[in-house]
């Protein structure tokens, strides 16, 4: 299927850009949300390409200064303004938003349908959201976009050890905040309290711990239990303590731990069982969740293997 909304290529293109790797979900019941990684040490002097109109937003953070940025908007300069690192700007993709290319750039998008605003509103049991409130060239400083901006750089820098569950999880936050936070949405139902009832709550883990990997995506899951994306999460950590994405890789150390009781299995071989995208990614995590190495935990609780380090 031919990709539809501006990320990836059809994002980097009119960039200059080579590559611009990115990341997708369809975590939402129609919606195809992405983010993408923009980055050009070298630019030529230009202005950049049209993308393609759509009825969407981007949504970028900057991780670089770009100071007198030429904006422009339907074939004509709105504004000029300093962009700064850190900050998060807006651009409406029916406008034709371009920008003279002559300084070096690093920034992620978020790509952002109307089908996603519409599915968060429906969902919340609120007016569906008009236009998001933005100025060309403003930026803003939103603490929550640089947290969720951050851990997706380090997901698009190491995709064979991001699971879907985790971009899932991020995107449908990012879409909650900017649909509030810049569209003004305010839900009219009251909130869901309760967590799953013990049986869904058990199969939903039955199900997550079937696919170590996190090759499954979260709204397949709820769509199981005849749930929304966001409901099915919130009720999930309700009844877990923690999101799907996190508690799988719980599972994940825990399933590490298991195998490390077998004598001759190496830690690449216990990695890859337990649903890690390698030895190192299970360092990094087992390290973070128990406070040592595998190694280490290993050589402590069991016999250590002849040739293990």
């Amino acid at each position: 299927m031919a990709q539809a909304g501006v990320y990836g290529r059809r994002l980097g293109r009119p960039l200059q850009l080579a590559e611009a790797p990115s990341l997708i979900t369809r975590s939402l019941r129609s919606a195809e949300l992405a983010v993408t990684e923009t980055r050009n040490d070298n630019p030529v002097r230009d202005l950049s390409g049209s993308l393609p109109a759509d009825d969407a937003y981007l949504l970028s953070l900057k991780f670089r200064d770009y100071p007198d940025c030429e904006c422009w908007e339907r074939g004509r300069c709105v504004i000029k303004s300093d962009i700064r690192s850190g900050a998060t700007y807006l651009y409406d993709l029916k406008r034709d938003p371009r920008y003279v290319i002559d300084k070096p750039f690093h920034s992620i998008f978020f790509y952002l349908p109307r089908s996603a605003l519409d599915d968060i509103a429906r969902q919340a049991g609120a007016p569906r959201i008009d236009e998001l409130a933005y100025q060309p060239g403003i930026g803003h400083d939103d603490a929550i976009v640089r947290h969720l901006g951050a851990s997706l750089l380090e997901a698009l820098r190491r995709p064979e050890e991001t699971n879907q569950l985790f971009i899932d999880h991020m995107m449908l936050a990012f879409t909650a905040h900017v649909t509030q936070t810049y569209g003004g949405l305010r839900s009219i139902t009251a909130p869901t309290r309760g967590g799953l009832a013990a049986w869904q709550a058990r199969q939903a883990c039955e199900r997550l711990e079937a696919d170590l990997g996190g090759k499954i995506p979260l709204k397949q899951i709820a769509a199981e239990f005849g749930f929304s994306v966001s409901h099915f999460s919130r009720a999930f950590r309700i009844s877990t303590g923690l999101p799907p994405h996190q508690w799988l890789l719980r599972q994940r150390v825990t399933a590490a731990k298991q195998l490390m009781a077998v004598r001759d299995l190496s830690l690449s071989e216990i990695a890859i069982s337990a649903g890690f995208a390698n030895q190192s990614h299970f360092t990094r995590v087992f390290s973070a969740v128990i406070g040592v190495s595998p190694a280490v935990w290993r050589r402590e609780t069991h016999r250590p293997t002849k040739g293990e380090s």
